[in-house]
């Protein structure tokens, strides 16, 4: 009696029956995953690293099809203020220093004390806030996809968020 396999032969054998990998992330763990593998790979960023008093300073490290990948830098003070991605969903992990997270949704208002290794994966709609509350500087990593292309400021007024108006890039 013969059986699949006696016929069609080992399917592990035959490249063309099995399903390509892609080349790039397209899962939410694969883009998590591909925000530490980055982390960890200090020679990669730190050397990029500048630190400006005047405004946040960042540098978009790697593109890819429908991401990008974004280092940022935060002097003591320094924030995002609260705003939302757009259509884009993201990974932020903090790479040296500490940053504060204040995110807002339906059951109010949460704070968070991020450390280097931390990461908050985001989806579209997230309303947040990122601000160095410390005395010392502090570098995050930033994987948005589809790629960032708007953000939405936000005003908070009696607990609440309010749009200010769209970004757009």
């Amino acid at each position: 009696m013969n059986s699949d396999v006696s016929i069609a032969g080992d399917p592990l054998a035959i490249p063309h029956l099995l399903p390509p990998v892609p080349a790039y992330p397209v899962t939410v763990a694969e883009f998590a995953g591909l925000a530490r593998t980055i982390a960890a790979d200090r020679a990669r960023w730190a050397p990029r690293v500048r630190y400006d008093a005047t405004t946040r300073w960042y540098d978009r490290l790697e593109t890819g099809p429908g991401y990008e990948v974004w280092l940022l830098s935060w002097v003591p003070g320094q924030g995002s203020g609260l705003h939302d991605h757009g259509r884009s969903s993201g990974v932020l992990t903090v790479l040296d220093g500490e940053l504060t997270e204040r995110a807002l949704g339906g059951n109010g208002e949460t704070r968070r004390s991020l450390l280097p290794g931390h990461q908050r994966v985001f989806a579209p709609g997230y309303v947040h806030e990122v601000v160095n509350d410390s005395l010392e500087g502090a570098v995050s990593l930033h994987v948005y996809f589809p790629g960032l292309t708007e953000m939405t400021p936000y005003a908070c007024t009696s607990g609440k968020p309010a749009a200010k108006g769209t970004f757009t890039g």
